[in-house]
Order: structure tokens, then C-alpha cells, then sequence
């Protein structure tokens, strides 16, 4: 019998981690009726071309979409499929959708079917009508049309990770992916959701505060076999909170460990987490190969931080910070500034404690990102209620550039200026010692104690030394 191709396609994006979403509704399917083939913009030469001869005969499309410049690819890429197969079924998912999932059919005829929330049973059930000819109306987690109307069914219940097929890396071409990032780096999702309550994050609005993993025992036979095929020499775990449990962090440590700590990994880890482990735990973690974690700061207010609703306190990212460093484990602290109404002085705590964190090791990064307004966030919707618009198109979402901007109009050009030249001095300042650098370095380190950026000289030289020095 021939297989039916149920064809995934993954948009350009500044970033090269694995499809992970869509490898785990590929590998929901059954492989003796379905062929899957995921064309990702990213890594595949011609992607046009191959995406093209994939939908001929197909029986469905499904786009990942995220908000921001990747919509304008997905978009592009949708086009061009309903433009040369016109009957073909387009099924969108990720994080817009997720967030618009009627909206987005209500714009834009080319797209039939949206799916929202946990994506691998939804998808197995859609592709499984689509194949049998069968009604999707009883179908939960989607928005479809009907006699020209819009019908979004109920939401789906976060279903339980290990009771998901494993996801099957054999569907794309693992070895494009580490040329592209240029190293052997796996990636690897061990858990779905949070259960914390940030206000500016949207994974309260799209996982309602639920959490769910992979037991450390199946994970441990799952990267084994991987680790055997691909010999990858570092594992990046892609989970939101991937420290939620002390006792199961230490599990997959030790599950690690079993196989030989022969790669290194890398996870997140909220503040309030990393206090609760002892410091044998981060010996124990350093030795099963963890070499770096991200720890969200965002800022360095108390009172910001209480207003974004961190649950953490300055103290426990301090703590962090010296357990980190006196066990050689490097950590990325993430900031962000200028959410509406947030006060000059709370930015300059927020420096200042950037400051703090550099000075303590070489190995911490500080990067600086501007608030914007991310669609389904608290922040978001009180901002809206007073006045700030959003996007209302797909095309204008796609031109809703998350990175290279500064931000929303809570931010002056001179506070601009002044961020951007902090980041480029304290970056100089603070990393690992360089014998040609040493004397910007110092002059650096200066500037930042005392706030002074005038007259860049560092950056000419750099500039001109083709020294670069990378900003967040």
C-alpha cells in the first residue's frame, strides 16, 4: 500500500536548534501509512523546490509558526504551496497560532485548520480524518471552518509526555543541523509547560500553569541510543524549566552519568530552583557533564521583579551565581528592560546588578533584551487596555521583530543610547582576559563604574581591530 506524505515545513529564523515541535508530531504518526517529510527553510538547499515536489500527492501541510519575523516565511512559504496546490489541506500550529487560533483563519483563506495548545494527538487525530475521509468537528485543540463561519472546539488537556511516542530523529537530517550551529549539539525536550506566573511571558495563557516530563529513566534510554547514532559532543535541553524537580534533575544526572558523561549539556534553571539544590548537587550535575544554565533574571529590582511576578528574589540569583562559579558552570542571566511605566531607577538596578553578576566570573552573560509586547502576556493585555496597539494582520505580526529593535515606545532614545553602550562596554569589560585587550578592558571596567560612555575609543579600536564583541 503507498504511504500517504503528510509534508511539515519549519520557516527561516535566526537560529538553527533542531524542529523539535515538529519531529514530535511527525513521530505521533503511524509510519507503516504515513510518510513524513519536513522541509526546514533553515538548513535545506532549495527549500522552495523540495516543499513544492513534497505537497504533489500530499496528503496535508503543517506549518510551525512563530510571532515575529518567522510569520513572514511561514506565510510566504503558504502561499506558494496554495498557489500550485490549491486543494491541499494547510494546518498551522506553534505559538501563534496558539495564541490567534481563530484570528488567523479569519484573515487568511490559505490557511484551513488551526491548532492550539500540546500539538501531537490533535495532529495524529486531524492527519488520521484527513486520511479516512472523516469529519475533524469532534477533533479538540483546533479552529476550522465551517459554512463560512469559524468554529474553535475545546481546548485540549494537557496530555502526559511519556505517554508520547519518542521522537524519532530519523525524520531530518541531524547532520545538517550540527554543521549549521557548528558543533555536534543535540537538542532535546524533556518537558512541556510551567508553572510559574510570569507576567510577561505568554506560557501562562497557552499551558494554563501546567507542567509535564519524560520520566529520567526513558530519557536516559532515548539519548543513549541517539548519543550511539549521532556521537553528539553537547545536549542542549530545550524545556522551559527544566530544573521544576530537584529529585529528577538529579535522576537524569545520574541517568547521564550511567552513559559515561560523555557529552556536555546545558538547561534552565529558575533561581528559586537552583537554592534548593545542595551544594553536592551541583557537584554531582557538574560531574554528569553540565556545563552552562540559563537563569532568567529579567531584572534588578526587587519591586520590578515582584511586579513582573518572578516568585524570585535578588538573593536567590546571587546565591546561584556563587554556587555556579565555584563549580565551573557557566550561566546566562537574561535581562530585560523597558516594560511600560518602568522608572529609571529600576533600569539602573538593573545595570548595576548586571555589573554585579559580570564582575563575579568571566564565564556569567548578561544579555539585555527590550520588553515587547508578546501577545497573550498579562503585561500585554493591561497595555493594549491602555492604549497600545498590536498588530492586527498576519503580515503586520511578521514585521514584529522581537530582536533588533528597542523595544515599545516605553523606551526614549536617550535611554536607548545608553543601553546599548552599557551592553557594548560591560561586555568588553568583563570578559575572559585578553593580553592585546587588557588595556580596553580596564578603560572599560572604568566606564562602567562610572557610568561614563562618552568618547567610545574601546569601540573604534574594536571596530577597527575587527574585535568583535558580540551584543545580546
Amino acid at each position: 500500500m503507498m504511504k500517504k506524505k503528510v509534508v511539515l515545513y519549519n520557516p527561516t529564523a535566526v537560529f538553527f536548534d533542531m524542529p523539535l515541535a515538529l519531529l514530535a508530531i511527525g513521530s505521533c504518526l503511524n509510519f507503516e501509512l504515513f510518510e513524513v517529510i519536513i522541509v526546514d527553510a533553515r538548513v535545506d538547499e532549495n527549500a522552495d523546490n523540495k516543499l513544492l515536489v513534497a505537497c504533489e500527492d500530499a496528503l496535508c501541510l503543517g506549518v510551525t509558526a512563530l510571532s515575529g519575523a518567522p510569520l513572514k516565511d511561514a506565510l510566504r512559504a503558504t502561499r506558494l504551496v496554495k498557489q500550485n496546490h490549491k486543494e491541499l489541506p494547510v494546518i498551522w500550529g506553534g505559538w501563534h497560532p496558539s495564541l490567534f487560533p481563530v484570528e488567523l483563519l479569519e484573515e487568511e483563506p490559505i490557511i484551513d485548520i488551526s491548532v492550539y495548545g500540546q500539538g501531537e494527538t490533535t495532529f495524529k487525530e486531524l492527519v488520521t480524518a484527513l486520511n479516512n475521509g472523516e469529519g475533524i468537528d469532534q477533533i479538540n485543540g483546533i479552529a476550522y471552518r465551517k459554512d463560512g463561519k469559524v468554529v474553535k472546539r475545546p481546548a485540549r488537556l494537557m496530555q502526559d509526555m511519556d505517554e508520547l511516542p519518542a521522537v524519532n530523529y530519523d525524520l531530518i537530517d541531524v547532520e545538517k543541523y550540527f554543521s549549521a550551529k557548528g558543533q555536534r549539539q543535540f537538542d532535546y525536550i524533556s518537558s512541556t509547560g510551567c508553572f510559574f506566573r510570569c507576567t510577561f511571558c505568554a506560557d501562562p495563557f497557552v499551558f494554563k500553569r501546567k507542567w509535564t516530563a519524560i520520566s529520567p529513566e526513558r530519557m536516559g534510554k532515548e539519548l543513549a541510543h541517539w548519543h550511539e547514532k549521532f556521537q553528539f559532543t553537547d545536549l542542549n535541553f530545550q524545556d522551559e524549566t527544566f530544573f521544576t524537580y530537584k529529585n529528577r534533575s538529579i535522576e537524569i544526572a545520574n541517568e547521564l552519568i550511567k552513559m559515561g558523561s560523555r557529552f556536555s549539556w546545558a538547561a534552565t534553571m529558575r533561581a528559586d530552583q537552583g537554592m534548593r539544590l545542595e551544594d553536592e548537587d551541583f557537584v554531582f550535575l557538574k560531574n554528569s557533564g553540565l556545563r552552562r544554565a540559563l537563569i532568567g533574571v529579567e531584572s534588578g529590582s526587587q519591586e520590578m521583579m515582584d511586579w513582573l511576578k518572578k516568585d524570585i528574589k535578588i538573593e536567590q540569583v546571587l546565591g546561584c551565581a556563587d554556587r555556579c562559579k565555584t563549580h565551573g558552570i557557566a550561566v546566562i542571566f537574561p535581562f530585560i528592560v523597558g516594560f511600560p511605566g518602568e522608572s529609571d531607577k529600576s533600569v539602573k538596578d538593573s545595570l548595576n546588578f548586571v555589573k554585579t553578576l559580570r564582575k563575579k566570573s568571566h564565564m556569567f552573560q548578561t544579555p539585555i533584551f527590550y520588553y515587547k509586547p508578546y501577545p497573550g502576556s498579562e503585561i500585554t493585555q493591561k497595555a493594549v487596555e491602555e492604549g497600545y496597539q498590536l498588530p492586527n494582520t498576519l503580515d503586520a505580526w511578521s514585521d514584529f521583530d522581537y530582536v533588533d529593535s528597542k523595544g515599545g515606545p516605553w523606551v526614549s532614545d536617550e535611554k536607548y543610547q545608553l543601553i546599548e553602550n552599557f551592553k557594548f562596554f560591560s561586555k568588553l569589560a568583563w570578559s575572559k582576559a585578553n593580553f592585546f585587550l587588557f588595556p580596553l578592558q580596564k578603560l572599560a571596567q572604568w566606564r562602567c563604574e562610572n557610568n561614563f560612555y562618552k568618547l567610545p575609543i574601546e569601540k573604534i579600536l574594536s571596530d577597527r581591530l575587527f574585535i568583535k564583541v558580540e551584543l545580546s
